[in-house]
């Protein structure tokens, strides 16, 4: 094993990279929790903290520099990214270079969100409780409509044209899908779910849906099914609990995943993990789920749950899926006893529901 592999091993070095709007007060929380879990709990961890995002990017032009990109995949256990976008820039160059050149350049081609409702008063559907929203997606990450392939062609006339490609390969497909069926094996849970619109897009999604068939018959224990993702956004909001693992393409996954945030309690309460599934020892992106609401910045109002929540996903990850529980539970609890923000029925500020969870997360390490 070469000396830098041995290195990691022992200890975890984590990115941190606060972005743009609410991402930076945010994230900020974020690195004080797991300030507390390197100090009094004794983690092996260590934090490196990068001047990325919009700031940076109007003061001198920097987005994602190759020598950072290498450092990271070289060293890094972990990303912690809060969040991209700013109206200052808005042909956002230096998120795509950011978000894209992790995800992309580091193969991370399994987008990992958990939809788990923590408190009844947070479901918005009718009749139904938090014990009915508990399952996870399974997005597409590096493939699809992302890509950026495509061009305007006569831009600015009225006979302008623009076409972006929708990109599916075999491989691609295949490892997601698997990648679902995997995580429901090691999970315990008893069904996948894959949705796609093979109907009307006969030869990228007939080719989810065939990979699909061919994979399902390696899982036999596990109960598969499929939909077109225009039905399973109905039947989410009919009855949520007949779902554990959904997995799908880039663009359905990013659609579907703020449905189901709104299952949970909206945006600030939802994480994301990408990941190499099939090597999970590589670099991993963490980020919750919200973007970077620039009208929310500086404001102290942004809900940290989710940053927070990302955190106890990364640390599972790295080999501590105790805390990830831990974390979660206190969560739970702010909510049900309103010390959390506004979005989610309380009347605190950032800092304030942040600290109220560090504590008591603080008391019992």
């Amino acid at each position: 094993m070469a000396p830098e592999a041995s290195d990691r091993k022992k200890r975890k070095k984590i990115a941190i990279i606060g972005g743009d709007g609410i991402g930076p007060s945010v994230t900020r929380e974020a690195k004080l929790l797991l300030d507390v879990y390197r100090e009094k709990a004794g983690l092996p961890i260590d934090l490196w903290e990068l001047d990325l995002g919009a700031d940076r990017y109007l003061r001198d032009g920097t987005t994602f520099p190759k020598e950072i990109q290498i450092a990271i995949q070289r060293e890094c256990s972990a990303v912690l990214l809060g969040a991209l976008g700013d109206p200052r820039v808005p042909g956002l160059e230096h998120a795509r270079d950011i978000l894209f050149g992790m995800r992309f350049g580091y193969d991370l081609y399994a987008n990992v969100r958990p939809v788990k409702a923590l408190s009844d008063k947070l479901v918005p559907l009718k009749g139904r409780a938090a014990k009915d929203v508990d399952f996870v997606v399974f997005r597409e990450n590096t493939e699809g409509i992302y890509v950026g392939m495509g061009g305007q062609f006569k831009r600015g006339t009225p006979d302008e044209v623009a076409i972006n490609e929708d990109v599916n390969t075999r491989k691609g497909v295949e490892r997601i899908i698997r990648a679902a069926f995997e995580y429901a094996r090691s999970h315990g849970h008893t069904r996948v779910t894959m949705a796609d619109k093979s109907n009307a897009m006969r030869h990228a999604h007939e080719l989810w849906l065939r990979v699909f068939h061919e994979v399902r018959a390696q899982y036999s224990e596990i109960s598969s099914d499929h939909v077109y993702v225009d039905a399973l956004c109905l039947y989410l909001i009919q009855d949520p609990s007949k779902f554990q693992v959904i997995v799908t393409n880039n663009l359905f996954g990013d659609i579907v995943t703020d449905l189901g945030a709104a299952f949970q309690g909206g945006l600030g309460m939802a994480a994301s993990a990408n990941v190499h599934s099939s090597e999970p020892g590589r670099v991993a992106l963490f980020e919750p789920v919200h973007g970077s609401a620039p009208p929310l910045a500086g404001k102290d109002i942004a809900n940290p749950f989710a940053a927070l929540l990302t955190v106890g996903m990364m640390l599972a990850h790295l080999g501590w899926p105790d805390e990830e529980k831990r974390i979660e539970r206190w969560v739970t609890r702010a909510i049900d006893e309103g010390q959390c923000t506004v979005d989610v029925g309380g009347t605190l500020g950032t800092q304030a529901a942040s600290s109220w969870l560090r504590d008591r997360v603080t008391s019992e390490l």
